[in-house]
């Protein structure tokens, strides 16, 4: 009889196979006790270790000895006219079917029962508002960084010409915005990584202030129509490579190679992506130039900058009509130019509403697209429902877009929903935790639902990311005044670096320190020379004065020039001294926000309550 025969004959086959699959179950159940029961860590390595030195002891025994009717004894002992191996064989099949059924009730309860609740306690981890806002970042590493968390560094520009820098930004926020429309992958935001550029990086320390597990790194060089594009996926707590690649072609294939980079970032992370991966939208290269050309200059947040961000735009637009991410780009260009008063404001936001509208005509899944659009609808619309109903589609099509989720949260406190857009607003500070932007504007929310410490400390934090970032100082003083501490509030004004929010933050601390006379100095300085884009911090400065019949002149003046300022009056504590004025719920029924401004009263008095 040949070797192997006798191993069937022996059923040293059939106990391996029974031995294998307990031990993957007991692995199994191992890992769900050892956090459950608070386990030291080395048990569920020291289950492994005896099951592996366990396996060949089973062979061995499985060979040299059998189960008789008198009980065990040596194979050798036996005689094999009166073996019954045949009969412990069906047993050992019924005990591996039976251990087979015990491992998939076990796998389907830890697929559809346990894996979705650890799923929901990493969102809502995530999404938790930080008591201490100022802590922002830490909170994000500590509670927010999983195993499906990323961060794309900037690629590294290669090619001999400095200018082509654009190309690889480029590249960089492309593969980045594929990636984040993955909703089982938490990437954080453009802002934050490119922060990061032309820094000596150590990967361990900046994977630990982003929050996140793993960071992709690569490098791009062009040269004329060829491209090499280098990428690595690097495990942040051990520094390890996970994965790299190189990709040497022709220009034309650029759309492929990044939708292989976040293909293989899914393959390597084993994420399960629910529906279709996400692929680039491929267009006709020179357009695809421009393109990226125009994400580059828009980022400069320069009067040049948005203007060459608009032509270059045009360009793509020009070159392939047909590409939808052109014409968003278009449209933020000019919302951005008209917001700045570099063009027209009415006629420039129309424009930017053209361009928008465009894009979505040519692809309805276009989530900046959608972002954009909520954006002019709640600036310069001031329609709640349509800016509300937009964001929710834009994050239908982009969970993880940080524009949206920023927009959402303007709404829903424009709207008096406090607890809402701060929760919003910290989910996108998870994504970009080293923006000043979303910083800020989670200040602001804070401020408007009268959490006074949280909205300091947030921009407390902008300043120890940034030190000489423009009007923080200035807002932290004005939430003072609102706190009592006009004293400090002055201190802090004088250090304030844009002389326009210095001036309109000593109006406040002035006035709360009764140094009337320089205070209303201040205030007329702003009507004099900032009257055209200030009209409502005007009306809340001469309502916080106590001048009331001034407020609501500016309050009108606001309304005729759709100034977007108005967007925060029902949290505004600055205008709490005409709250009872009979103009006041006129007004907001003018707005369209008379039935949320008596939804935060009924829920204000409840809480009181």
């Amino acid at each position: 009889m040949s070797f192997f025969n006798e191993l069937k004959r022996r059923n040293v086959f059939k106990v391996a196979a029974a031995y294998i699959i307990v031990a993957w179950l007991l692995l199994q159940v191992s890992d769900t006790l050892v956090p459950a029961l608070h386990l030291p860590e080395w048990f569920h390595s020291g289950v492994a270790f005896v099951l592996i030195i366990g396996f060949p002891i089973a062979m061995i025994f499985a060979w040299a000895f059998e189960m008789t009717p008198e009980g065990l004894k040596k194979e050798k002992e036996v005689d094999r006219t009166q073996s019954i191996t045949n009969v412990t064989g069906q047993k050992l099949n019924n005990a591996i079917i039976g251990v087979l059924v015990l491992a998939l009730g076990y796998f389907a309860i830890d697929k559809f029962v346990l894996d979705p609740q650890r799923d929901a306690a990493l969102v809502k981890s995530a999404q938790t508002v930080s008591e201490q806002a100022g802590d922002t970042s830490e909170s994000v590493s500590e509670e927010a960084a999983n195993d499906k968390s990323i961060a794309v560094l900037p690629f590294v520009n290669m090619s001999s010409d400095p200018e082509q820098e654009y190309f690889s930004d480029g590249i960089t926020e492309e593969v980045l915005n594929l990636l984040a429309k993955i909703p089982e992958l938490k990437v954080t935001s453009r802002s934050s990584v490119f922060s990061f550029k032309g820094q000596n990086i150590d990967i361990p320390s900046v994977a630990e202030k982003l929050g996140v597990a793993h960071v992709l790194e690569g490098s791009v060089r062009k040269s004329g129509n060829r491209v090499r594009i280098t990428a690595q996926l690097i495990e942040a707590d051990s520094d390890v490579h996970m994965w790299s690649e190189t990709y040497d072609r022709e220009l034309d294939d650029i759309f492929a190679i990044q939708d292989e980079i976040a293909e293989e970032v899914v393959r390597v992370l084993q994420i399960q992506i629910l529906g279709n991966s996400p692929v680039l939208r491929e267009t006709d290269t020179a357009a695809y130039t421009a393109y990226l050309q125009g994400q580059h200059f828009l980022q400069l947040e320069t009067q040049e900058g948005r203007a060459a961000a608009r032509d270059a735009f045009n360009n793509a637009t020009e070159i392939d009509p047909g590409y939808a991410p052109a014409w968003a780009g278009l449209s933020l260009a000019l919302r951005y130019q008209a917001n700045w008063g570099d063009i027209e404001h009415n006629s420039g936001t129309e424009s930017a509403r053209e361009a928008v509208l465009k894009a979505l005509e040519l692809d309805e899944t276009l989530d900046e697209a959608w972002a954009a659009l909520s954006r002019i609808q709640w600036v310069y619309d001031w329609d709640w429902v349509a800016a509300e109903g937009t964001t929710k589609t834009a994050l239908m099509h982009g969970p993880n877009n940080v524009h949206a989720l920023m927009m959402a949260s303007r709404i829903a406190k424009t709207l008096g929903q406090y607890e809402k857009a701060i929760e919003l607003g910290n989910k996108a500070v998870d994504l970009d935790p080293l923006s000043a932007d979303l910083l800020t504007d989670l200040s602001v929310t804070y401020w408007e639902a009268g959490q006074f410490d949280l909205s300091i400390q947030a921009l407390k934090r902008v300043l120890s990311l940034y030190p000489d970032h423009a009007v923080t100082r200035g807002r932290i003083a004005v939430t003072m005044v609102a706190q009592g501490k006009p004293e400090e509030a002055y201190e802090l004004a004088q250090k304030e670096s844009y002389e326009v929010t210095r001036i309109w933050a000593n109006a406040y601390v002035l006035h709360a320190l009764g140094r009337e006379d320089e205070a209303a100095q201040a205030l007329d300085h702003l009507v004099q020379n900032e009257s055209e884009w200030m009209a409502y911090q005007i009306a809340g400065l001469y309502a916080f004065q106590g001048k009331p019949d001034k407020a609501f002149e500016w309050l009108e003046m606001t309304y005729k020039q759709r100034d977007g300022g108005i967007t925060h009056i029902l949290g505004d504590s600055s205008f709490n001294s005409v709250h009872d004025d009979p103009r006041w719920e006129p007004y907001l029924l003018k707005l369209g926000l008379l039935d949320a401004w008596r939804d935060l009263q009924k829920r204000r008095k409840e809480t009181e309550t």
